[in-house]
């Protein structure tokens, strides 16, 4: 019944501005999950195929990425649709209000979004008192963090220690953001000094919130899609040597090729959806090849099907995260993968 009411509210949904959108439906499935209504969904319990990664045991494959639930405030009502992770954020050490608005814009013939969000969010301290508060989802939470837009990058390190150690807590793994387009100047962090730098500064402060906490968060770094060859060796010896726990790939894309002749291609921002997917798995399959199985890889971009899913796991993923496609297709999607992988 869920799954049928979703075009109809899709058709309203679209109507709006895609930012209000976003957050009214935030906001409905959080009154929804209160209500009581989302047992109109099948049982998230349907969907459990548990997998082992990092250490942690997630229900299933099939994750949400960060930049849906920037605030960790939805992770029950989202729970209950069937994912087996949700990625909260990007969360940055203080509040942020990110770019100015419009700042988000659908591509609907490519089922595509182009955002510059700037990492919108209500700070690290909101973020945990908000996971702190969610209660009946038992999958795997993780946090992204990021820096605040005013902290240049010689200091960046300074703002990820801030969030790993008042995220530690409270989160199954941490993600650092290295690669989103919208802050000025944050992929200069994944050249392979920078991000050499930055990953022992924060795995040494991982062993000791280790013992001080008696169990070990894994540290993940996600990755953008635009990386040539010589970047992503490069990179792969980095996370090698420094004992990365986990990647993900990949971030939105600054590339336009696939969406040229739409008439909103030239905003500026990251290109998330169906015209990722093919560059986004490539990267994928690059940083498999050279890291083997020795670091898991968090596979998300593009994916829209359970044929893209399963591409995604060929080319060497371990997990898989949806975003733009859960706002296109809605729940069925979320179930129909983790039933399915």
């Amino acid at each position: 019944m869920f799954d049928a009411l979703y075009p109809i509210a899709r058709s309203g949904l679209f109507r709006l501005d895609a930012e209000v959108a976003h957050h009214v439906s935030l906001t409905a499935l959080r009154l929804a999950e209160k209500s009581g209504l989302l047992t109109l969904v099948s049982p998230a319990e349907e969907f459990v195929t548990p997998v082992e990664v990092m250490g942690l045991k997630f229900p299933n494959r099939i994750g949400l990425a960060a930049g849906l639930d920037k605030a960790g405030n939805t992770i029950d009502a989202l729970g209950r649709l069937g994912f087996g992770c949700i990625e909260i954020g990007t969360i940055t050490p203080r509040p942020q209000a990110g770019n100015p608005k419009p700042r988000l814009f659908r591509l609907l013939d490519h089922e595509a979004i182009i955002n510059r969000m700037g990492f919108n969010n209500p700070g690290i301290d909101a973020g945990v008192e908000n996971v702190s508060r969610a209660k009946s989802f038992t999958g795997i939470v993780g946090f992204n963090i990021g820096k605040n837009k005013d902290t240049p990058n010689e200091n960046a390190a300074s703002d990820y220690l801030t969030c790993l150690r008042k995220a530690y807590p409270v989160a199954d793994y941490i993600a650092v953001n290295l690669s989103s387009p919208n802050t000025p100047g944050l992929r200069d962090l994944q050249g392979p000094e920078a991000s050499a730098r930055l990953l022992d500064t924060l795995k040494q402060e991982q062993q000791k919130l280790a013992a001080e906490h008696g169990r070990q968060v894994p540290l993940l770094f996600k990755v953008a899609p635009d990386l040539d060859e010589k970047q992503i060796r490069e990179l792969s010896q980095v996370f090698l040597a420094g004992g990365l726990d986990g990647l993900i790939a990949t971030n939105t894309t600054l590339d336009r090729e696939k969406v040229a002749t739409h008439p909103r291609a030239s905003e500026a921002g990251g290109l998330s959806g169906r015209p990722v997917f093919e560059k986004s798995t490539a990267v994928l399959a690059a940083f498999s090849s050279q890291l083997g199985s020795r670091i898991p890889i968090i596979g998300v971009g593009g994916i829209s099907s359970l044929d893209n899913a399963r591409e995604k796991i060929r080319a060497g993923a371990t997990l898989v995260q949806i975003y733009t496609s859960f706002i296109y297709q809605g729940p069925a999607l979320v179930r129909e993968l983790a039933a399915a992988l």
